[in-house]
């Protein structure tokens, strides 16, 4: 149903723009390959500001891989990508000054103290935001003149992400960022994150294998299944209209094709009988005594898309 009807004609009223803002990052047909072995296979995926995506994946799915091509990091054999509407290989100074990253390894000079890596870092951001610094470091009790190769895991990995935050990126790109932190440190990390984003519309994309802390904060989620994304929408509109169906085959079949379900999976079963995962925005008009409709949550949509 039109949620506004008009009898003006087109040409006296014209439409309003409803285009979507243009996107922070986007790749196409990415292939990359490690010798012999496939890693991502002509994957495409687009990043929207304001956006916040989980990107989930079974270990070696490539999830690394992709985030570092995603930040032209690594070299992929064929595709592209492209960052604030520019080739990641050809990225002027500006529009690397409006990236963070925080990479699964910490890439801190062990040697400094805190206070000496961000004093280094902020000679390279306009924008670095010395009074949001100033309030983690408290926040989070990071030891300021203590060299960074005595910090714990999680101290280093927090002063990792103070770093990325400093200067207000408007793409942070996080991989498994909060491995090495207790629950409270992770709700704390999470908390600043969706802050981040709610005032300045920030593009984050993060790897997590923790599904309690995406569910927290994740709008959307991607999964990585076959070196492609093979599903990235809003975590709860998943959760209202994806449901495993079970059922013989060829009531399966019918069901789909009368109510236009999108088949997301399927799997057979013993005795002519499958499993679908199927989407259906406008829900369904009614399920055959012999099909079983099952609704899934986060875990569950891991297993079944990954």
């Amino acid at each position: 149903m039109s949620a506004v009807i008009t009898t003006s004609s087109p040409a006296s009223h014209p439409a309003p723009d409803l285009a979507l803002p243009s996107p922070s990052a986007v790749l196409r047909d990415l292939q990359l390959n490690y010798g012999s072995q496939p890693v991502l296979m002509g994957l495409n995926w687009q990043l929207l500001p304001g956006q916040v995506v989980g990107l989930l994946g079974r270990n070696g799915a490539g999830k690394t891989s992709l985030l570092e091509a995603l930040l032209g990091l690594r070299e992929t054999q064929a595709g592209s990508v492209h960052l604030f509407g520019q080739p990641v290989a050809q990225l002027d100074d500006a529009c690397r000054a409006r990236i963070g990253y925080v990479p699964q390894q910490s890439d801190l000079f062990d040697g400094f103290t805190a206070n000496q890596l961000l004093a280094y870092f902020r000679s390279f951001y306009p924008r670095w935001n010395e009074a949001k610094v100033e309030g983690l470091m408290a926040r989070w009790d990071i030891p300021r003149d203590k060299p960074i190769a005595k910090l714990s895991g999680g101290q280093q990995q927090r002063l990792s992400i103070i770093r990325a935050l400093a200067h207000e990126p408007d793409l942070l790109v996080l991989d498994e960022p909060v491995a090495s932190l207790d629950p409270a440190g992770r709700r704390d990390f999470l908390r600043e994150l969706v802050e981040q984003v709610l005032d300045r519309g920030t593009t984050v994309v993060f790897s997590t294998h923790i599904l309690s802390d995406l569910e927290r904060v994740a709008f959307n989620v991607a999964f990585m299944a076959e070196g492609r994304i093979a599903l990235q929408a809003p975590l709860d509109e998943l959760i209202d209209e994806v449901r495993a169906l079970s059922g013989p085959t060829a009531a399966l079949q019918g069901l789909i094709a009368s109510d236009g379900l999108k088949v997301l999976s399927r799997r057979p079963l013993e005795s002519g009988r499958e499993r679908c995962l199927v989407r259906s925005v406008q829900g369904m008009s009614g399920l055959p005594p012999s099909v079983l409709s099952e609704a899934l949550n986060l875990e569950d949509l891991f297993m079944e898309l990954t």
